[in-house]
C-alpha cells in the first residue's frame, strides 16, 4: 500500500488505441482504523489533473487529512478521537469521549455515511442509551455534546455542510438528588474516623473542607501553613506505549509520583483555603506523628501515595462498617462539611472561602436544618479523639466554643 500523500495517475481507458474518456488520480489518506482511505480526482485534461493533485497534496500536508465523500461515521469519529481530540483534552474528559464514541455512537450509527448524517441519526444515539441500554438522560446528554463537538470539527474541515447535532434538542440532564448524611450518620462518621490513627486526618480534611478527593490526596506538606494550598491533585493517568509516559496533551502540567499516579493541576483554578480549628490542630498533630515521604505528601497509605481507587474502597468500607446504606460519595461530603464548620463556630464568611462558594447565600443552601447543639458537642468529641491519638490534649475546644 502507498504511503500517506502518495498516489497514482491513470488514463481511462488504459488502452491508448481507444478514445480518452478522462484521467484519474488518487491520493492515499491516513487511516487510524487500518481501512484504506483515499481521494479520487477525475479530469479530462491531464495537466489539470496534476495541478489539482498538487493542490490536494499541499492541503493534506497542512491539515493532516482530507475529506472524502464515502467516509463513514465510524471512520470520522475514530479519526477525531485518535488524531485530534486525544491531543487536546484532559484525561478524564478524553475517557468520557472514549466511552460514548466506542460504546454507543459507533455501534448505533457507525455505518452511516458522514455526509448523510441527519438529526434522526443523532436521536438514534439518544434512544440507544436511554431506551436500549437503560442509562440516564445525563449520559445521553454527554453523548450529544460529544457528537456536537466532533461534528463541529467536521464542519470546520469541510467534511460536512452543517452540524446535525445542532438540528435536534439535546437530552435533559436527569435531576436525581445527591444523597447526604443526616445528623446521626454524620456523628457516626466523625466518631469512626477519629479512631483511625493512619487515615483519620485524611477524612477529617474532607469533612472539614469539602475539598475534592484528588485535591485532598494531592496536598503537599509544605503547602499547609495558616492556609491549605490546593495547588495539585492526585490522579491516575493513562500511559502510552513508552514506559512511564502518560497519554496527555503536551501542555498538560503533571508531576510523576509512582506507577500511573501523578500530581496534576485541578481543572478549576487552584484554591487557597483558610486553615482553622479543629482541622488546624488535627493536621499539626498528623504531620508530627507521620514520618516524611519522598513525595512530600501530607497523606500516604502504607508509605505510598494514595491511589484514588483505593481511597474509594476505604470510603465504602467506612460506610459498610457503620451500616450506612446511602450512596454518599466523597464529593457529597461537601454538604456535611458545611454543617460541621458551622458547628465548629467558624465564621460564615470563612466557611464560604473554605468550601469554595461564591457567597454566603450558597453556603446557607448547603447547610442542613439540624440539631446544631448535638453537632457542636460532636465536634468537641471529634477534636478530643484526634488529640488522644497523639497523647496530647486538643487546643481546639476554646475555638469551637467561642
Amino acid at each position: 500500500m502507498r504511503g500517506k500523500g502518495e498516489g497514482a495517475v491513470f488514463r481511462v481507458p488504459a488502452d491508448k488505441t481507444q478514445k480518452l474518456q478522462y484521467w484519474t488520480g488518487t491520493i492515499e489518506l491516513p487511516s487510524p482504523d487500518g481501512k484504506r482511505r483515499r481521494v479520487t480526482i477525475r479530469r479530462k485534461n491531464k495537466a489539470d489533473l496534476l495541478t489539482e493533485l498538487d493542490a490536494k497534496r499541499r492541503e493534506l500536508k497542512t491539515r493532516g487529512d482530507l475529506p472524502t465523500k464515502n467516509q463513514t461515521v465510524e471512520q470520522w469519529f475514530t479519526y477525531w478521537y485518535e488524531a485530534i481530540v486525544s491531543k487536546k483534552v484532559r484525561p478524564n474528559t478524553l475517557a468520557g469521549y472514549k466511552s460514548v464514541v466506542f460504546q454507543h455512537i459507533i455501534p448505533a450509527i457507525g455505518t452511516v455515511k458522514l455526509d448523510k448524517l441527519t438529526a434522526a441519526h443523532i436521536r438514534r444515539v439518544h434512544d440507544r442509551i436511554t431506551n436500549d441500554q437503560g442509562l440516564s438522560s445525563t449520559y445521553a446528554l454527554l453523548a450529544h455534546r460529544t457528537m456536537a463537538v466532533s461534528l463541529k470539527v467536521a464542519v470546520q474541515e469541510g467534511r460536512i455542510g452543517r452540524n446535525p447535532a445542532d438540528l435536534t434538542d439535546a437530552p435533559r440532564k436527569s435531576s436525581a438528588p445527591r444523597e447526604a448524611f443526616n445528623i446521626i450518620e454524620a456523628l457516626a462518621v466523625l466518631e469512626y474516623v477519629s479512631r483511625d490513627p493512619d487515615m483519620g486526618a485524611r477524612w477529617a480534611t474532607a469533612l472539614l473542607t469539602g475539598a475534592r478527593q484528588g485535591e485532598v490526596l494531592g496536598i503537599e506538606i509544605n503547602r499547609v501553613t495558616d492556609v491549605i494550598d490546593l495547588a495539585w491533585q492526585t490522579q491516575r493517568l493513562p500511559l502510552t506505549d513508552h514506559t512511564g509516559v502518560p497519554a496527555v496533551p503536551v501542555d498538560f502540567e503533571h508531576r510523576h509520583l509512582t506507577g500511573g499516579l501523578y500530581l496534576t493541576r485541578p481543572k478549576t483554578k487552584p484554591r487557597i483555603i483558610p486553615l482553622v480549628d479543629p482541622l488546624k490542630t488535627i493536621l499539626e498533630r498528623h504531620m508530627v506523628a507521620r514520618p516524611p515521604n519522598p513525595w512530600g505528601l501530607l497523606f500516604t497509605l502504607n508509605g505510598k501515595p494514595i491511589d484514588p481507587a483505593k481511597d474509594w474502597e476505604n470510603w465504602r468500607a467506612i460506610l459498610k462498617a457503620l451500616k450506612i446504606e446511602k450512596n454518599v460519595t466523597v464529593h457529597d461530603l461537601r454538604h456535611t462539611a458545611v454543617d460541621l464548620l458551622y458547628a465548629s463556630g467558624v465564621p460564615e464568611d470563612l466557611i464560604s472561602l473554605i468550601v469554595g462558594h461564591s457567597n454566603v447565600t450558597m453556603t446557607r443552601a448547603y447547610r442542613t436544618k439540624g440539631d446544631l447543639v448535638r453537632l457542636r458537642a460532636a465536634m468537641e468529641q471529634f477534636s478530643e479523639q484526634f488529640s488522644s491519638l497523639s497523647g496530647g490534649r486538643s487546643t481546639t475546644l476554646a475555638a469551637v466554643e467561642s
